[in-house]
């Protein structure tokens, strides 16, 4: 919790009580490798912060194959839907790919939360639009690059995913096979 109290200092001022209520409201929640933390077709009930290890954001394309579309690494929040009223059920799958820890919260604890801090949604948003401006820098180089530009911007935008996260999962993040990635990981030693 206190990781997740430290991040949110960033972002605004929050004082002893309003930390106190934060902290009441907020359960560790320990994933193994390969868990879900959410399903395609299942409601989402929380709203969760990754405190430790990395998640696959993917879905299935329409010939049944597991496309990548992200990795949610340590110190991000994992939202659903576009406010905490509306009820969510994602497309995609969200699975450790390592063994992880979160601080969750009930949407019902996290409304509340909204409801008795003042400027909570304000200080939330500036922790999403940072989150949003980082996954569109993150991704929208790809489309121009050739393989090997991706795989070396990849190693420049996510330094700390390269040796914990299968090349089956960073090839399809990239759009390229397994054996091309293997490939350029051989030309660029």
């Amino acid at each position: 919790m206190d990781q997740f109290i430290k991040y949110l200092l960033q972002f605004g001022n929050l004082n002893e009580p309003q930390i106190a209520l934060i902290s009441s409201k907020g359960e560790e929640l320990e994933l193994c490798k390969d868990d879900f933390y959410w399903e395609a077709g299942k409601p989402v009930k929380q709203i969760g912060f990754l405190i430790a290890g990395v998640i696959r954001v993917f879905y299935h394309n329409n010939k049944g194959e597991e496309i990548t579309r992200y990795f949610i690494d340590e110190n991000h929040l994992v939202l659903s839907g576009s406010t905490v009223d509306e009820a969510y059920t994602p497309s995609e799958y969200l699975c450790a790919v390592t063994d992880c820890k979160l601080v969750t919260f009930t949407k019902q604890d996290w409304k509340e939360i909204s409801d008795t801090i003042t400027g909570w949604d304000h200080l939330v948003q500036k922790v999403v639009a940072t989150h949003h401006s980082e996954k569109v820098s993150r991704r929208s180089e790809l489309v121009s690059q050739d393989g090997t530009e991706r795989y070396l911007d990849f190693i420049r935008k996510f330094p700390t995913l390269v040796n914990r996260v299968p090349l089956s999962y960073i090839a399809s993040y990239l759009g390229i096979t397994q054996s091309s990635l293997s490939r350029i990981r051989k030309n660029i030693r």
